[in-house]
This record gives C-alpha cells, structure tokens and sequence, in this order.
C-alpha cells in the first residue's frame, strides 16, 4: 500500500497516529470548510487568520458591534484548544479509551447538531460550532507516525511540502521525498473533502453534513477496538 511507504513504521505509533487517522480527518477538513463557505455564509471557519483580519479592519472602520462580533468565532477557537488541552494533558483521565477516540465520538455528536440546524437559522450559529469543533480537532491530532501535521486547513502541509521537496533536491533522501508526499497527500485529501461537501450542499443543504458521519463512524470504531486491544494487553 502506498501508505506503508510514505509513513515510517519503525516507530511505537498509537493507533490514533496512523497515517489513513490523518488523511481522513484532513478529507473531513475539507468538508468541513467547503461546508460553512457554500452554505454557511460564505466563510472558512477551519481556522482564525482571516477572522483577525476582519476584526482589524472592523476596528480600523471603526464598526465596533461587527469588531465584537468576530471575537465570538476566535473565543470558541479559543476554547476548543483550552478544553482539548485540559483533557489530554489530564492526569485523572481514566478511561479505558484515549481522548483521541473521545474527540471523535465528540465530533459525530457535533456534527448530528449542525445537520439539525434549520436552513432559516443565522449563519453564525453553524460557524462558531465549526470553529469550535475544528479547533478540537487540530489541537488533538497533531502527528502523523512522527511528521507534524494539522488536519484542518493546508497552510502548513504547503509549507512542509516546499520544504521537503527542497531537502530533497538537495540531498536525494529517500526520508526528504516521502515527507513531501506525505503533505501533498494530505493537501490532496482536503480538496477531495471540499469537492464531495459541494456536490452534497448544492443537493442536500445543511443535512450534507451528515455525510461527515460515514467516515468519523469508521474511526471511532477502529479506535475503540484499539484501545480495548492496549487496555487488555496492559491487563495480561
């Protein structure tokens, strides 16, 4: 499989970690994004840069209730990075599943809401739940088998995969290249995300979102069966 090529497998990798993990949850990141711009008001809430902009120029317009407005959004950015810490991080977490698996069954319960939402509702209610769930999801997924990774925008996967493919020219290591196409997978994944959230939006509106449940359902399987395996291997 082309995968076990472009991901180092020597390595002690959580199930979570895996490669297919990263591609899926970036392909949902697409959805997610081609989502709330088709739909949602015309805006990408994957991630807050442009947020900031707006609230800068809101300020410099001096429209201070629209400036107020887009400090909702970055709050529940905000938010989701603060909770998703405080629970990974957290010593008393217990439970025989890990947070990763957690956070997806999260996630599908979030995603069943926005579905719910009537098409007569502010956009703004679906978008602050997006920012908030994307944030959770980009401060809990952070590594792919030991390459940095975000799975909900491609700023950075464009950035890494110039990188990379620099490295590569230069010294034709083998590791160099494999790094570059692990990013162009995951840039690659996000498009396909996107293309499949429009042609469902244009058809199904706000319950295209649903389609989301598909593959979040595949993962939270796979996760669960993972961590009961650990937890009874830890037992033995």
């Amino acid at each position: 499989m082309i995968r076990l090529q472009l991901y180092d497998d020597s390595g002690q990798y959580r199930e979570s970690e895996r490669g297919w993990v990263y591609s899926t949850l970036m392909a949902i990141g697409g959805f997610y994004g081609a989502f709330t711009y088709s739909i949602r008001g015309g805006v990408f809430c994957n991630a807050q840069t442009a947020n900031f902009v707006l609230f800068a120029m809101a300020v410099g317009d001096a429209h201070w209730s629209k400036a107020l407005y887009y400090l909702i959004p970055m709050t529940a950015y905000f938010l989701g990075a603060f909770l998703t810490e405080l629970a990974f991080t957290s010593p008393r977490w217990k439970f025989p599943i890990h947070w990763e698996t957690a956070l997806i069954a999260i996630e599908m319960g979030i995603v069943v809401v926005l579905g719910l939402i009537p098409e007569s509702a502010p956009y703004q209610i679906s978008q602050v739940i997006v920012n908030f769930m994307c944030s959770m999801q980009y401060n809990t997924f952070r590594a792919a088998q030991g390459i940095p990774m975000a799975t909900t925008f491609c700023t950075n996967h464009l950035r890494q995969t110039g990188i990379a493919c620099c490295k590569a020219i230069r010294s034709g290591d083998r590791k160099d290249r494999m790094r570059m196409f692990c990013h162009l997978e995951m840039i690659a994944v996000f498009v396909v995300g996107g293309i499949v959230a429009t042609v469902l939006c244009r058809r199904f509106q706000g319950r295209a979102v649903w389609a989301a449940l598909l593959p979040l359902t595949v993962l939270l399987v796979y996760l669960i069966r993972a961590d009961l395996a650990q937890g009874k291997e830890a037992a033995n």
